[in-house]
Order: structure tokens, then C-alpha cells, then sequence
């Protein structure tokens, strides 16, 4: 599908960041574990962690197609970079639709300039795809609430300044904005993931943490059905495009070695069975895409389709990926398989990706269940 002139734009301003300022960093950042803090100033300078935010709370404004290209173009570079703008994007939505007027003057305009960032914490050690199997409780206390209780794999969970936290509160379930400094807030980094390592994943102990009343977003018994799941379609629509990126940026990586590598008198790229695969991703990749804008062109209509449109765009684009990304590794041979190589580095990446926001399997089960009752 051509992109208009605008979109075009759009896609080139992320595209000569992403080559110019993300790509060229990204094996050392993986190798790190982490992302230095004046590349995430250097991309907030470009005022994208406000993409979704409106223009009345400091943001760009811009739609979920152009939301969509920037997350494209950063996951191909770099998904655990593209992993912190889908949790802070996920945290500023959740603001933007279901915080009090008081939250979203304090918070949309520093989300938005990216001063500080967000994170979003719903998995704990037992409930992760059974988001409301919820262990963290809340008590509300006069005038704040109190939360005990730890959240895994949050992230950039290391680094945020403020957690969109998911608790029990008298049984139901709640969602409350964190502030990192308060008192009984502990984050205990988890190094050692086998993809997006560069997204400074971390635990989060809550002690007793006093936060005031006015830190609910939305309502007590909301905070999975409303402001979770909403969140949730944000992140998974985010992962989404990615997984585009993924695709993209394998296929690059395995058309160049194609072209340079000889084996038996010949570029390996006229070898019928690695014309096979390169097939398949550009295919994977048209395809995904596609299915991409579909979900951001409902978004940005206000259609209620876009959700099961997301739940497919991200299914198909996250398998894919990691097909693509293991065909690469293939192509590569022992280069790919080597740490420090970028195939190899997609590989893992790609891998998270049909784990994080609803599992392959989860998926599976949702779309079986909409086409039978379709």
C-alpha cells in the first residue's frame, strides 16, 4: 500500500534518526544492557515519547498510522528502544483517556517533552497473561492508598520516573500512577534477558507505598477492563509495528550477505532455497504491513474492529519475525549465530516479541474464538 506524501515524510524523518542515530549503536547497547541516557534525550529532543499525547498537553498529536511508522523504523533498529516508546506510550494513553484533570495537567506535558518516563506494571511472578490474577493489593487509607507487593519484568523499569501500577484494592482491580522517589518504592534490575537487553528491565517492590488518592487513574474495579486493557491495545499495536521492523531489517541484513557471500562458484543469493526465504520475508514483510495500517487506519476512525485487527497485525507480525529473523540466522550461517551480529540480535529480539503483550499461544486462542463466533 503507497503511503501519501505526508506519510512518506513522516517516514523518512524516523528512518534517517533511526540509520543515522539508533542502528549504528545498537549491538553495543544490547551488549551493555542498556540505553545511555543522552540517546533517549536525543530521541525525546525530537518530541516523539509525545507522538499520542494532544497538542493541548504538550504532545505532536499525530495519528496511530503515524504512530505506527515511527514504531516501524525503531524497531528495525532497535527493539528494546522501540520497547521503552511502547511502555511510556501505553502509560501516557492511559492518562490521556482515563486520568483525572488534575493527572493529566501534572503529567501529559513532562510524558510528552519525555523529562520524565513512564512504565507500565501489570505482570507479577504468578499473573502474567491472567492479567487479573493480581497479588499487589492496595489499601485505602483516608486520603491515600497503600501499596504493597512486586512487579516483574518491568520495562525500563530501571530508569522510569513514574509506574502505571495495577493493584487489588477490596478485591477489585486498580490502577495507580507511582512516583519512583517515594518512600518504600525499591527497583532491583534483571540483566541477563535473551532479547531487547538494552531495555533495562527491572523489578518493582512496593513497601507499604503511601500514594495519594489523587494518583487513581480511572476508578476502582476499572483498572483491568478499562484502563489495562486499553493500554494494553496501545502496546500491542505498538509491538506490532516492530515486529514490521524486525521483518525489514532481516531482510536487509540477509540480502546484503546474499549478494556478498559465494559458496560453489556463486552469490548464495542465486541458491534457489536461500531465494526460498528471502521470499518468504519480503512477502511476511508486505503482508504485516498491511495488516499494520489496517489496525491504525481503525484506530484513527474511532472503529471498534481495530481491537481484534491489532490482536491479528501483532499474531501474524510477531511469528513472522521471528521466522524471518531465524531464516536470517540461517543465511548467515556461523556469522549469525555469533553474539554481536545483528541477525542474532533479531533473532532474540524477535523471540520477546511472541511473548510480550499476549503470548503467541494467548492470541491464538482470542482469534480461534472470534472467528468461531464471527
Amino acid at each position: 500500500m503507497p503511503l501519501s506524501a505526508i506519510r512518506e515524510q513522516q517516514q523518512t524523518a524516523f528512518r534517517e534518526f533511526a540509520r543515522e542515530e539508533v542502528e549504528p549503536h545498537a549491538e553495543a547497547w544490547d551488549r551493555d544492557e542498556t540505553i545511555p541516557l543522552r540517546s533517549i534525550d536525543a530521541f525525546a529532543g525530537k518530541g516523539w515519547f509525545g507522538t499520542l499525547i494532544p497538542a493541548e498537553h504538550g504532545g505532536l498529536g499525530q495519528d496511530a498510522v503515524a504512530f505506527g511508522l515511527l514504531n516501524e523504523e525503531i524497531g528495525g533498529a532497535c527493539s528494546s528502544l522501540r520497547s521503552v516508546l511502547t511502555v511510556h506510550s501505553m502509560v501516557s494513553y492511559a492518562v490521556c483517556r482515563w486520568g483525572s484533570d488534575t493527572l493529566r495537567r501534572q503529567w501529559l506535558p513532562r510524558l510528552a517533552t519525555g523529562e520524565v518516563i513512564g512504565a507500565f506494571c501489570l505482570s507479577e511472578e504468578t499473573s502474567g497473561n491472567d492479567a487479573g490474577a493480581l497479588a499487589t493489593t492496595a489499601v485505602h487509607d483516608g486520603e491515600t492508598f497503600r501499596l504493597t507487593g512486586t512487579k516483574k519484568w518491568i520495562t525500563y523499569g530501571q530508569r522510569s520516573d513514574v509506574y502505571l501500577v495495577f493493584a487489588a484494592c477490596d478485591g477489585k482491580p486498580a490502577a495507580f500512577l507511582v512516583e519512583r522517589n517515594l518512600p518504600g518504592v525499591e527497583v532491583v534490575p534483571v540483566r541477563g534477558m535473551s532479547g531487547t537487553r538494552a531495555s533495562m528491565v527491572a523489578e518493582l517492590h512496593l513497601h507499604d507505598v503511601a500514594v495519594p488518592a489523587s494518583s487513581l487513574v480511572g476508578r476502582v474495579g476499572f483498572g483491568i477492563a478499562a484502563v489495562a486493557t486499553s493500554a494494553l491495545d496501545i502496546g500491542r499495536y505498538s509491538v506490532a509495528w516492530g515486529c514490521v521492523g524486525i521483518l525489514a531489517a532481516a531482510l536487509r541484513t540477509s540480502l546484503q550477505h546474499a549478494h556478498d557471500r559465494t559458496s560453489f562458484g556463486v552469490r548464495i543469493g542465486e541458491h534457489q532455497l536461500v531465494q526460498r526465504m528471502v521470499a518468504d520475508m519480503a512477502t511476511a514483510h508486505s503482508a504485516a504491513r498491511l495488516l499494520c495500517v489496517e489496525a491504525g487506519e481503525l484506530k484513527d476512525a474511532g472503529d471498534p474492529r481495530t481491537v481484534h485487527a491489532t490482536w491479528t497485525a501483532k499474531y501474524f507480525a510477531s511469528c513472522q519475525a521471528f521466522r524471518a529473523a531465524a531464516d536470517a540466522v540461517q543465511i548467515l550461517g556461523a556469522r549469525g549465530c555469533l553474539e554481536g551480529h545483528t541477525a542474532n540480535r533479531l533473532l532474540r529480539d524477535s523471540k520477546v516479541m511472541e511473548i510480550i503483550e499476549g503470548s503467541t499461544q494467548l492470541q491464538q486462542i482470542y482469534l480461534a474464538q472470534a472467528a468461531s463466533t464471527s
